[in-house]
């Protein structure tokens, strides 16, 4: 947890210092690809992601040091080679998992949250699942294995493959000439994302982008048919826990509702979007069917509402800072609480950014918890050792925060429900 905490230190400033700058080319550019809102959701949606992982909140059927142990038949001797080797194949195995998650109904709830923006920047490359608990692939790193390649080594090589994937999710970069041919660049990937007939579910890969040109499915992004991004069935929300399991519950719902049983397990592993016969029909489900013509999600807010939401986001990320700097002074069970308030404070102003009237119930168990907590260890876990008033400091954020959860849901957003409904009755 502590040395996966502290790498996390040193690449979120950076992913953050480079959204910041991609905003501020989009003003230079006149051409701005990074709404604000989507963009808090999407780091949100990372902050998620990384507290999981920070608290272990996974579990591996098959672990990679048992394979090594157990099924390795060769030892490879140089670093250089034993760095390459490894970083191939779990390249390899990213493009698979990458593609039974695209394919399959059951794994496109691990990846769903990834596409959910209707955007395309770098911040929703921070939109990561919390929703895959089960690590069922690792598998596919049967040829390291068998090469004998240490677990240590694709410890290693595993999150600096992750972050690799960051800068290619921009549309501030064209065609990069012979590049094109080796790695995955923003064109490709901005196919990927898109939800154009000719673009759904190609364009796999994750570093080398010839996995998609050896296993068919590979497809240039052409002039002629811009990206247009998003899911087709949309989440219509900027909340990270509801998008992480929107198609899980469908899921559920259809399992339940299925008459036969042959329906009821089936859907969990049939292509993506698979329903029963007739469903779409007794149980539709709201769908983008020309992606050249729906309305976006969330594009009308206050300047207030933003604004609050970009410090929440912000006082958030420094508290998570906070906890990953000092993971090692926190205790086992601190680390826990800590993990569960930073999901409580996201799941709570996200509803606010959904103008959920009922936000501030959940900003009230928020601040109901983080006083909890600061009466049960005396202070905000050892932040007066740092900061002078630190645990005054975030006991008044508390507060403040509470107030203005009261003030949108109660005052602004009741006002803009009455406006609405008299423009209604008028037009």
């Amino acid at each position: 947890m502590e040395e996966y905490g502290k790498v996390l230190l040193i690449a979120m400033p950076l992913f953050l210092v480079l959204i910041i700058l991609e905003k501020m080319y989009g003003y230079y550019k006149k051409v701005d690809y990074a709404p604000y809102m989507d963009s808090v959701a999407s780091i949100s949606s990372g902050m998620t992601n990384v507290t999981k992982s920070v608290l272990g909140l996974s579990v591996a059927i098959i672990s990679y040091s048992w394979m090594v142990e157990h099924l390795a038949i060769y030892t490879l001797k140089s670093s250089f080679l034993v760095y390459a080797v490894a970083f191939i194949v779990i390249d390899f195995q990213g493009y698979w998992v990458h593609r039974w998650s695209h394919k399959i109904n059951l794994f496109w709830n691990r990846h769903v949250i990834h596409h959910s923006s209707e955007e395309f920047n770098l911040s929703c490359a921070l939109r990561q699942s919390i929703s895959s608990i089960f690590g069922l692939f690792t598998f596919l790193l049967l040829p390291a294995a068998l090469l004998g390649i240490p677990s240590r080594v694709i410890a290693v090589l595993l999150p600096i493959q992750l972050f690799l994937q960051f800068w290619y999710h921009t549309r501030y970069i064209g065609k990069l000439g012979f590049l094109e041919n080796i790695l995955v660049t923003p064109s490709h990937h901005r196919v990927h994302h898109a939800i154009n007939k000719e673009y759904i579910d190609k364009n796999l890969s994750q570093i080398f982008i010839f996995w998609d040109k050896w296993f068919g499915t590979f497809q240039e992004e052409l002039k002629q048919v811009p990206p247009v991004y998003g899911i087709s069935r949309p989440a219509r929300t900027w909340n990270p826990f509801k998008i992480n399991f929107q198609h899980l519950w469908l899921l559920i719902q259809d399992a339940w509702r299925a008459e036969n049983w042959n329906d009821k397990l089936k859907i969990w592993f049939m292509p993506t979007g698979w329903r029963p016969d007739g469903f779409e029909e007794k149980y539709p489900i709201a769908k983008i069917e020309n992606a050249y013509d729906f309305q976006k999600f969330g594009t009308q807010n206050s300047t207030a509402l933003t604004n609050w939401a970009i410090v929440q986001m912000l006082v958030t990320l420094l508290l998570m800072s906070y906890f990953f700097g000092n993971i090692g002074n926190v205790g086992l069970l601190g680390i826990y609480l800590y993990g569960i308030f930073i999901f409580v404070s996201i799941f709570s102003y996200t509803e606010l950014m959904d103008k959920n009237r009922y936000a501030w119930i959940f900003e009230t168990i928020r601040f109901s918890f983080g006083a909890l907590l600061i009466y049960q260890f005396g202070n905000w876990f050892g932040i007066d050792e740092l900061i002078p008033f630190g645990t005054q400091i975030v006991t008044f954020f508390f507060i403040l925060s509470l107030l203005g959860s009261f003030y949108f849901t109660q005052v602004e957003f009741k006002n803009n429900a009455s406006f609405q409904a008299i423009r209604d009755k008028y037009t």
